[in-house]
């Protein structure tokens, strides 16, 4: 599940034995010379996005925690790790849980050395604006790496500037959970008042933030203001609407489409490895994460999937076996990784209309998702029938996108879908080796 990430010269680098939140020294480089102009500024900005795209993380194993423990997508391969996600049997040393932990907390790094640096740079080509948008960015960046900290582990240590020697974090304590949604928040509010109100689909603009602030504040329930932020973007009818048919914003090579508000992109160097896990060996893919039965029923169902069905692909006679195919571009590996479209933030100006009892406009919203996928209009005034519909709509459109088990557990349906008694294990544990590195690091419960 692991690649080798673009390590730039800038970038901290690290060895697989340790806790990564330390640095080995004899492997540190002189960042004092790294940053020192806009060219090298973009360079660790392009690095950055390089983090992020990783598949430890947002590349596969940080969405597949999302898949494999939501109840929709099971595991046919032979490794323990990923069988431990699906069967909720997670330990300290799931190298899944590990891979993504590590991953997310490399980004946040690469993230704190720009936003320390680049203030710093003297150079007459790096004009104001181009500085306030690398800023930008990584602030956006790092606020996204601390919200799916947030949603996954709770309250995390919060890292805010670079780490330069192997003991500088060895005594950071987790923060409370509203403390490391706080920071989400912060971040969020640097990045909106540092970037440009442009539309760009693969790097954060100012309408990104926008989209971020309205998940960010779903999970806050923090209605109004998911609201508010939602419409903003949908508001932008110009460049960003819900493509017909279903399948127009990944089919056919698709990228950059309307439907997308941010997304990563890969080349044939750096690939994005979700192809090969979703797709069966005669697509040039393994398929160990397939749709279980109760999925494809209803993704294939004319009253419940729609054009949604687009999403699978069946292997011929004899197997007859289902596999996802939002990602196919095999052997390039050239898929984007879809992190927000439009039809999320519908579904979350629905969601949060609904809970402010404004039922009619939450209907409308939900209705343009459903007509987009081909489905008749909902017609109910019960507000509980509007937030299952939601939750139903959100786990057929995001059925491969790293949703479903996090939508499970902030509405608090996890145990009665998946049947896990113990509350404790909606969070994920703490990897051991961060544990042994960081004595003020306590585990989650029960782990």
């Amino acid at each position: 599940m692991k690649r080798l990430a673009y390590i730039f010269p800038f970038l901290l680098l690290f060895t697989s034995c340790e806790n990564f939140l330390e640095v080995d020294p004899q492997l540190q480089v002189d960042e004092s010379k790294a940053i020192t102009n806009a060219s090298s500024a973009t360079t660790a900005l392009n690095g950055l996005y390089n983090r992020l795209s990783a598949n430890s993380y947002y590349g596969s194993n940080f969405p597949a925690l999302s898949y494999l423990s939501g109840g929709d997508v099971q595991w046919s391969g032979s490794q323990s790790a990923p069988q431990e996600v699906v069967l909720h049997r997670l330990t300290a040393d799931n190298g899944y849980v590990g891979s993504a932990w590590t991953a997310i907390y490399q980004t946040i790094l690469s993230a704190n050395y720009i936003i320390q640096a680049v203030p710093q740079v003297v150079d007459p080509l790096f004009t104001e604006t181009q500085r306030n948008e690398v800023l930008g960015q990584a602030y956006f960046i790092r606020s996204l790496a601390y919200f799916d900290l947030a949603r996954g582990w709770g309250g995390v240590p919060i890292i805010l500037t670079p780490t330069r020697e192997s003991s500088e974090n060895a005594n950071v304590e987790k923060s409370t959970l509203a403390e490391t949604y706080a920071q989400v928040l912060k971040d969020l509010e640097l990045a909106e008042s540092l970037l440009p109100e442009t539309t760009n689909r693969q790097r954060a603009t100012r309408k990104t933030v926008w989209a971020l602030r309205s998940r960010y504040h779903l999970y806050r329930s923090e209605w109004e203001q998911a609201e508010s932020y939602a419409t903003k973007v949908i508001n932008d009818k110009a460049n960003y609407s819900l493509l017909k048919p279903y399948a127009a914003f990944f089919a056919s090579n698709a990228v950059g489409t309307s439907e997308s508000v941010f997304e990563l992109s890969y080349t044939i160097s750096a690939t994005n490895n979700h192809s090969n896990w979703w797709l069966p060996p005669a697509l040039g893919g393994r398929r160990e994460w397939s749709p279980t039965p109760q999925l494809v029923t209803l993704l294939t169902s004319a009253e419940t999937g729609g054009g949604r069905k687009e999403l699978l692909g069946q292997t011929a006679a004899p197997g007859n076996l289902w596999y996802g195919k939002l990602y196919y571009r095999s052997p390039t590996g050239t898929d984007p990784a879809y992190l927000i479209r439009t039809a999320e933030l519908y579904l979350i100006r629905a969601e949060a209309r609904a809970q402010q009892n404004n039922l009619g406009a939450a209907l409308s919203d939900l209705n343009a998702v459903r007509d987009r996928a081909g489905l008749a209009a909902l017609i109910t005034t019960d507000k509980t029938a509007i937030l299952n519909a939601l939750a139903q709509e959100r786990r057929l459109e995001f059925a491969f996108e790293a949703d479903r088990w996090f939508d499970l557990v902030r509405t608090g349906k996890a145990g009665e879908v998946l049947g896990i008694t113990n509350p404790n294990k909606y969070l994920f544990p703490i990897p051991t080796a961060e544990i042994v590195a960081n004595n003020a690091i306590i585990q989650n419960n029960d782990y």
